[in-house]
């Protein structure tokens, strides 16, 4: 196996629904102390992007939903939001244009995604390495059980079909958020909850490939590949835009547990420690950010939408997963890896698939 010394393909999610959160030169240092490389932000955030300058730390930009009307308005206008909000001081990996538009409910951003995303690119300086994309929930799956009979929703082809087209042509990835916490919330049996926190089970076998999975993650991962490639885009790479797990919950959400946060977000950053990859792609890692870095206090819903930070907001970690850099180290901006024997166990993990949107879950598996 290949163990990286610097793991630049986890990040973490900075959501600012909250009115606690730390200073950026704070939250800054913190980012520092850890091995996490890259931050995914949903909206420009100069103050924290200044903070990060020389850090190594890149960015994966977010353009607000609202925001998408006016980028696929004119490429003027796409050229004053990239003038405006593309730092220059911090590495941006890509820049997503916006979150889960195409099943937000509003109809009308469908057609905008992608003029906003050509008129965007159009906008970036010359030479730039930054990749345009968008994220995507679940619900963009028609199937996934098992993980080799993906396949995309048919109406929205014609939304989504000239996005992929764009990504291929321009080497972006396809972005997504898939949550396996809300799978377990649906089916609370012991053997649904192993098979979501990469915890020994016996597997289950996809009758279509004849791959066995023993966990969720690479289930999901695996449906999404497959997706991809039976309309023809097996060179489109996938990242991860959001996973997490909560640490705390109202009555009914019993899976909310600190034990069952630190196991699922503990053993995928081992799992991708490992570069052990999926049955469907051994061997290949994936750009994977957790969600999220601190708790958001003043969003709506059950406890556990507040209650999904790897650390609180005095800087003190929740739990702990693994994410403190070796003394004198900083986060890297890009991986190197280093070949290491490591151990079998590490090797166990592999298995976490959730569903439509962050809130359902299809019988997957």
């Amino acid at each position: 196996l290949i163990f990286a010394a610097s793991q630049s393909f986890i990040g973490v999610n900075y959501g600012t629904i909250a009115d606690n959160l730390p200073p950026p030169a704070s939250t800054a240092n913190l980012l520092k102390s850890t091995s996490i490389g890259k931050v995914r932000l949903y909206e420009p955030q100069p103050d924290l992007v200044a903070a990060l300058a020389g850090s190594n730390i890149s960015i994966l930009l977010g353009v607000p939903n609202g925001d998408v009307p006016n980028l696929a308005s004119s490429p003027a206008a796409a050229s004053a939001w990239a003038a405006a909000n593309i730092p220059t001081t911090v590495p941006v990996s890509a820049i997503s244009v916006g979150n889960e538009l195409l099943n937000s409910g509003d109809p009308t951003l469908a057609p905008q995604l992608l003029p906003a995303m050509q008129n965007l690119l159009a906008a970036l300086p010359a030479g730039s390495t930054t990749k345009i994309s968008t994220v995507h929930s679940m619900a963009v799956l028609s199937s996934s059980d098992p993980p080799s009979s993906g396949a995309f929703h048919a109406d929205l082809a014609g939304s989504l079909d000239p996005v992929l087209d764009f990504l291929k042509q321009n080497g972006a990835p396809f972005m997504i958020n898939p949550y396996p916490y809300f799978a377990y919330a649906s089916d609370t049996r012991p053997e649904t909850l192993a098979f979501c926190l990469f915890q020994p089970n016996p597997g289950r076998v996809d009758a279509g490939s004849g791959l066995t999975y023993t966990n969720m993650f690479d289930a999901q991962l695996d449906a999404i590949r497959a997706a991809l490639d039976a309309k023809g885009y097996s060179g489109v790479d996938i990242v991860i835009a959001e996973t997490g797990w909560p640490y705390k919950g109202d009555a009914d959400e019993g899976g909310a547990t600190v034990d069952n946060a630190r196991a699922y977000n503990g053993n995928l950053v081992a799992h991708l420690k490992s570069q052990v990859g999926t049955p469907r792609t051994p061997g290949k890692s994936v750009d994977t950010y957790l969600f999220a870095l601190y708790d958001e206090d003043l969003k709506g819903g059950p406890e556990s939408e507040r209650s999904f930070g790897l650390y609180r907001t005095d800087l003190t970690a929740n739990y702990d997963i693994g994410l403190a850099a070796a003394p004198g180290t900083a986060a890297p901006a890009t991986v190197t890896p280093v070949t290491v024997q490591v151990s079998s166990m590490l090797v166990a993990y592999r298995f976490c698939l959730q569903s439509l949107d962050r809130m359902e879950w299809t019988s997957l598996i």
